[in-house]
């Protein structure tokens, strides 16, 4: 009854069900994972990108004259763009501390009796990049009040600005091109009597749209004693949208965004003629390096490990793909090798060693170590003792082929070292077996099958996008289990199989 072809299909498909559930689960948590790696510590796909890294000074002058003296400075708030990397004050003698809310970061600075003129320094380094921060929304607007004849303008201005305009975005589009009308009597009454971005805002906040004043920094490398520039904002649906009262909507992203919760920049008690400038400088670093900062205190990370245990797991990662290239090569072209993995030891040494030297010594090693395994198979030797003589014979070859290497000026082959010595001892021992049993053709078929999957690996786990993500990336090696699982389900034909189907073609035709 089980060996009906109906029962034997719904078997299959019963089975087929769990595995692929299996398979598409281990995709779908390696993706994931990688995915919120990538969006929380800003690992990039992709090697070689950089960050450009803003070191910002803020010198606070005043003078004092004994009293007791509090300094206030606003920090830029979290905002789309950029990264607090690190911060810092320099306060001789000042008690210092960072006062933060759930709108706002202070830099408060205190001292009892201070006299002279003091200078004050808070410094930061923020990082570029693409993350979004989420903006809270606006709070209750406060009723604007105008007087007369300012409400009669006000009035004016906006019934020439509605109509073209459709929502939040277009309106401050048309209030800020109406407002640098100088001839228009009302827009020279209310520019004359209040700051542009002031009036901007009381404008838009009386046609019911949520604006405020913010000060602006302009990020300028080199650039020294810089001032804020107030900027105003708007909330369009769900985030803030940043406008040059003069210019209009603001795309550049070094827009750096000082204040924008608090009522000012810097606020000084105890203390007279104070003033705040900034300084600023960038710097391009590797985007990778600062997400390994930034990743390195987590205690399953790989970021956490010493430098010399990361490079050796920077090769250790690279396995997974050579296993895939075999796994695919043997399973779906059907290439024969000597020993089911040896290839991909072989193209691990490859890496080390680069290709054309590597491969040079490979095929001068196991010649050799086959000229001598003859030999010892007159002596009927037991395999465990063989093979230990030939592990000696071996790196008795690699230290007369190095020396020689290094007396001609052959530094490449010092490299032969990196050759594991174990596994070539075994692929001689393989070869000659083969030789034995099967003839010279075989040794051919299968040590030219190992040489060019072992190639193959090669050009595929030395391609630098490779290297990075199964070492930035290690979430990812979930996706070669998966595809290494399916690629284990086949039972189909080999490439190299289809050939004996060329005979019928000859015939029919």
């Amino acid at each position: 009854m089980n060996n009906l072809p109906g029962f034997t299909e719904q078997a299959a498909l019963n089975e087929r069900g769990p595995f692929l559930i299996l398979v598409a689960l281990l995709t779908i948590v390696g993706l994931g994972a990688a995915t919120f790696r990538h969006q929380a510590y800003d690992i990039p796909w992709l090697p070689g990108a950089t960050s450009e890294i803003w070191q910002i000074d803020a010198r606070i002058e005043f003078e004092t004259s004994g009293d007791p003296t509090q300094v206030q400075l606003a920090l830029p708030p979290e905002q789309s763009g950029f990264q607090l990397l690190s911060e810092s004050a320099a306060s001789s003698g000042w008690g210092f501390q960072i006062e933060a809310s759930q709108d706002e970061r202070i830099a408060r600075w205190s001292q009892r009796s201070p006299r002279g003129r003091h200078v004050l320094f808070y410094k930061l380094a923020m990082a570029t990049n693409q993350s979004e921060i989420s903006s809270d929304p606006p709070g209750e607007q406060a009723t604007v009040v105008w007087d007369e004849p300012y409400l009669t303008s006000v009035t004016n201005i906006l019934n020439q600005a509605y109509p073209s305009s459709a929502d939040a975005h277009t309106l401050t589009t048309q209030l800020i091109q109406i407002l640098a009308d100088r001839i228009d009597q009302n827009v020279s009454l209310l520019n004359s009597n209040f700051e542009r971005h002031d009036l901007l805002v009381r404008i838009l906040n009386t046609a019911g749209v949520p604006a405020r004043v913010a000060q602006v920094l302009s990020l300028e490398d080199g650039r020294r004693r810089q001032s804020v520039v107030p900027f105003v904002q708007i909330w369009d649906d769900s985030y803030w949208r940043l406008y040059d009262p003069e210019l209009g909507l603001v795309t550049d992203t070094n827009k750096l965004i000082w204040q924008a919760a608090t009522p000012a920049v810097l606020e000084v008690l105890g203390a007279r003629n104070s003033r705040v400038s900034f300084s600023m400088i960038s710097e391009t670093q590797s985007a990778t390096l600062l997400a390994q900062e930034q990743a390195g205190d987590l205690a399953l990370s790989l970021y956490s490990l010493p430098i010399a245990q990361q490079g050796m797991f920077q090769l250790i990662m690279l396995l997974p793909v050579g296993a895939l290239v075999v796994a695919m090569l043997r399973v779906l072209v059907g290439i024969r090798t000597s020993g089911t993995f040896m290839p991909v030891l072989i193209a691990l040494a490859f890496l080390q060693t680069e290709l054309v030297p590597g491969l040079s010594s490979f095929v001068i090693v196991v010649a050799i170590g086959l000229i001598i395994r003859s030999y010892l198979s007159s002596l009927n030797l037991l395999l465990v003792a063989r093979i230990a003589v030939l592990v000696v014979i071996v790196i008795g070859i690699i230290s007369i082929f190095s020396i020689l290497s290094y007396r001609l000026g052959l530094i490449e082959g010092l490299t032969i070292t990196f050759f594991p010595m174990i596994i070539l001892a075994w692929t001689i021992e393989r070869m000659s077996i083969t030789w034995e049993e099967e003839g010279p053709k075989e040794v051919l078929v299968q040590g030219g099958g190992s040489l060019f999957v072992a190639v193959i690996a090669y050009l595929i786990m030395s391609q630098p996008m490779v290297e990075h993500l199964v070492f930035h990336f290690p979430e990812l090696h979930l996706v070669l289990v998966s595809v290494i699982m399916l690629v284990g389900r086949y039972t189909g034909y080999r490439l190299l199989e289809l050939r004996r189907f060329a005979d019928f073609d000859n015939s029919a035709s």
